[in-house]
C-alpha cells in the first residue's frame, strides 16, 4: 500500500496531465505484479467492494472520535477518505502497514460483511496517514485523482510503447489485474487474444460544432444523419449470443434482453439505443426507466419497448471494415440489413441537404421528433476510436432557456469539496409555491463559484445533511436539451441535461420564469 499510497498522493497534488501521466508511468514500472494492475482497475473504475461501503467507514470513524467532532470535520474538510485518515487514532509507533494492494483486493474479497469492520479497523489502525487515505479511497471506489479511464489508457501506451488504440482494442476483453497486459506492453508475452470474444470496440466520437462553425467545410464532402436523442451503444453479436454495451464499454445486456433475442448474424453494429412504440420513437424518459437495471419485468418490456436505430457497421462476421471510408461502410450497413432484417432494429435515415444553410433549418425544426439534431461525417473517414479531428461533427439544435431560481446547494467533489458547487433550482407555481425542475454543477467559471459559495455561506436557511436550502433570491438561467414529464419531481416535470448558462444577479427571483414556460416546452 504505500507504494500505492505514494501515487494517489502525487496524482492530487500535481494538476497537470503530463504530470499526472509522469507518475503513472513510474509506478507501472516499479511496482509488481498484481499490485500495478489492481492499482489500474481502481483508477480506471473497474473495482468493486461490495461488503466495503462509504456508510461503514463512517461508522468506524465514528465509534473511534467524537461523533459530533467527526461530523464537524466532515462538514469543514469534504471529502470522507481524507477526513477519516486526518482524524482516526494513529499509535506512535506506526511507519507502515506493510499492506500490499493485492493483500487488501484478495482479502475484501473473501470477507463478508459481517467480517468486514473488524477487518477494515485493524488495518486503519496499522496504517500511517497516507495509506489510510489511500485505503479509504481504494474500497469506496471515489479516487477523484484527476485520471480518467483514458488518460491511463495513454500512460500504458507510453509505458508500453504502443498506440493508444491498441490499448483500446484490447481494453475491454481483458479483467483484472491485467497480467497479460502488461506481459504484451513489457515484451515478455503476446498481445491478449479478444477476437473470439463478444467484447466492446472503442467508438467513433464527433466533436461538437459550434453555429457558423459549419461554414469552414465543404458540404459535398459529408454525409448527415438525425442524432436521436437516445444513448450510443455497440451491439456485438455471435453464435445466437448478443451482448449489448455503452459508448464507454458498460455491459448493459441485462436491462435489453428484447434486442438481443437469439440474434442469428454475426456482426458488431454501432447505434443509437431508443425506446419505440408503434414506429414512434419516445421520449429520452422512457428509456431512463430501463437503465442501470439488473432485471426488467414483462410490463417494463411491454410498456418501454427497446430499438437500436442502426448508425454504422464495424465487423460483418470476420471482416473488419473499420478501414474503410464512411460512404463504403453505410452501403455496407444497408446491404447487411436488408439480408439479415433484424428484429427491433432499423437504419438510421441519411439526410439529404444542398448546403448549410437548407441543412440548419431542418435541424432546428425537429426538436418535436425526439431528435438532439444532426451528425454530419466525413465520406471518406475511417471508423477511428476516439475523436479524431475532423471526421465526424454534432450539431445539435440550439438548448431551451428559462431561469429558474436557487433552492439548495451541496458541496462537490475532489477540487471542489470545499466549496458549494451542486445546485437545486426550481420554478414557480400559480399558487406561489417554488417547486424543483432539475439540478446542475456546471456552466459557471472558478471565479463565479467562489461568489457562489459566499452567497450558499451567507444565505443558508436551513441544513439537512450535506445539504443546505438558501433564501429563494438568486436567479439562474438554465440552459438544457429538453424536457419530460416526471414523477419524482414535486413540479412533476425535469430537464434533460440542465447547465447554468448565466447567473442573474440582476434578476429579482419573484421575476423568474412560471411552470407554464417549462410546460409549453415540452408540448411544444
Amino acid at each position: 500500500m504505500k507504494a500505492f499510497a505514494a501515487l494517489i498522493d502525487a496524482l492530487v497534488f500535481t494538476p497537470s496531465r503530463n504530470g499526472k501521466l509522469r507518475h503513472l508511468i513510474d509506478y507501472f514500472s516499479q511496482a509488481p505484479d498484481p499490485d500495478r494492475g489492481y492499482a489500474l482497475a481502481a483508477l480506471t473504475g473497474s473495482l468493486e467492494f461490495k461488503a466495503a461501503k462509504p456508510g461503514l467507514v463512517r461508522g468506524l470513524a465514528a465509534e473511534r472520535v467524537d461523533p459530533v467532532l467527526f461530523g464537524w470535520s466532515y462538514d469543514y474538510v469534504g471529502d470522507l477518505a481524507e477526513t477519516v485518515a486526518l482524524i482516526w487514532p494513529e499509535r506512535a509507533d506506526t511507519r507502515s502497514s506493510g499492506l500490499r494492494l493485492s493483500e487488501v483486493v484478495n482479502a475484501t474479497a473473501k470477507t463478508g460483511k459481517a467480517d468486514m469492520p473488524s477487518l477494515l479497523s485493524g488495518w486503519l489502525d496499522t496504517c500511517p496517514v497516507s495509506e489510510r487515505y489511500a485505503l479509504i479511497k481504494l474500497i469506496t471506489g471515489g479516487m477523484r485523482v484527476g485520471v480518467s479511464a483514458r488518460l491511463a489508457k495513454i500512460a500504458l501506451a507510453e509505458f508500453g510503447n504502443r498506440n493508444v488504440e491498441e490499448i483500446e482494442e484490447v481494453w475491454h476483453g481483458l479483467d483484472p489485474p491485467y497480467g497479460t497486459l502488461f506481459a504484451w506492453l513489457e515484451g515478455q508475452g503476446d498481445r491478449p487474444n479478444i477476437d473470439d470474444a463478444l467484447v466492446f470496440r472503442p467508438l467513433m466520437l464527433a466533436h461538437p460544432l459550434d453555429d457558423g462553425e459549419e461554414q469552414q467545410l465543404v458540404p459535398g464532402d459529408f454525409s448527415a444523419e438525425w442524432k436521436w436523442d437516445g444513448i450510443r451503444v455497440q451491439l456485438s453479436a455471435r453464435d445466437g449470443v448478443g451482448r449489448l454495451f455503452s459508448r464507454t464499454g458498460d455491459d448493459i445486456s441485462a436491462a435489453f434482453p428484447d434486442v438481443l433475442t437469439e440474434p442469428s448474424f454475426r456482426a458488431v453494429l454501432d447505434g443509437e439505443l431508443l425506446v419505440v412504440r408503434d414506429g414512434d420513437v419516445q421520449p429520452f424518459s422512457h428509456l431512463q426507466k430501463r437503465l442501470n437495471r439488473k432485471k426488467v419485468g414483462a410490463k417494463m418490456l411491454a410498456d418501454y419497448p427497446a430499438w437500436i436505430r442502426l448508425y454504422d457497421i464495424l465487423f460483418d462476421g470476420e471482416e473488419d471494415l473499420r478501414t474503410l471510408p464512411f460512404d463504403n461502410r453505410r452501403d455496407h450497413l444497408e446491404a447487411w440489413f436488408a439480408k439479415w432484417m433484424p428484429d427491433r432494429m432499423d437504419v438510421s435515415p441519411l439526410v439529404p441537404f444542398s448546403d448549410w444553410g437548407a441543412l440548419d433549418e431542418m435541424r432546428a425544426g425537429a426538436r418535436g421528433s425526439q431528435i438532439e439534431g444532426v451528425m454530419i461525417k466525413r465520406r471518406d473517414s475511417a471508423y477511428v476510436a476516439g475523436r479524431p479531428k475532423g471526421a465526424w461533427y454534432k450539431w445539435k439544435r440550439g438548448p431551451l432557456l428559462v431561469d429558474c431560481v436557487l433552492m439548495y446547494a451541496q458541496r462537490g467533489h475532489g477540487k471542489r469539496s470545499s466549496y458549494y458547487s451542486d445546485f437545486t433550482f426550481g420554478m414557480w407555481r400559480d399558487d406561489g409555491a417554488l417547486v424543483p425542475v432539475g439540478k446542475a454543477y456546471f456552466g459557471f467559471t472558478d471565479e463565479e463559484l467562489t461568489q457562489l459559495d459566499r452567497f450558499v455561506r451567507a444565505n443558508t436557511l436551513n441544513r439537512f445533511g450535506p445539504v443546505r436550502e438558501v433564501t429563494q433570491q438568486l436567479v439562474f438561467e438554465v440552459a438544457f436539451d429538453s424536457v419530460h414529464a416526471s414523477t419524482r419531481h414535486k413540479s412533476g416535470l425535469a430537464m434533460r441535461f440542465p447547465r447554468i448558462s448565466r447567473i442573474r444577479w440582476d434578476k429579482p427571483a419573484h421575476e423568474a420564469d412560471h411552470l407554464e414556460v417549462l410546460q409549453a416546452m415540452m408540448d411544444g
